[in-house]
């Protein structure tokens, strides 16, 4: 998963407004309690970073 599309799927997900600001203030548990933009900034793969982002807000299956 390249970057661009990790955002697409967090706009959707969340709206374009909001899903910045979580990105930047939501600690993801299973990132270490790290937020999101501070996992991909320390280079964790966008993939593992939305399955967390999926785990933290109980998304459905097809947003997988």
């Amino acid at each position: 998963m390249r970057h661009t599309e990790f955002w697409a799927r967090l706009d959707h997900v969340l709206g374009r407004a909001y899903s910045r600001t979580w990105a930047e203030l939501t600690i993801v548990r299973d990132l270490d309690g790290r937020t999101t933009r501070e996992a991909l900034d320390a280079g964790v793969p966008p993939k593992q970073v939305w399955a967390a982002v999926w785990r933290q807000l109980e998304l459905p299956d097809t947003e997988k």
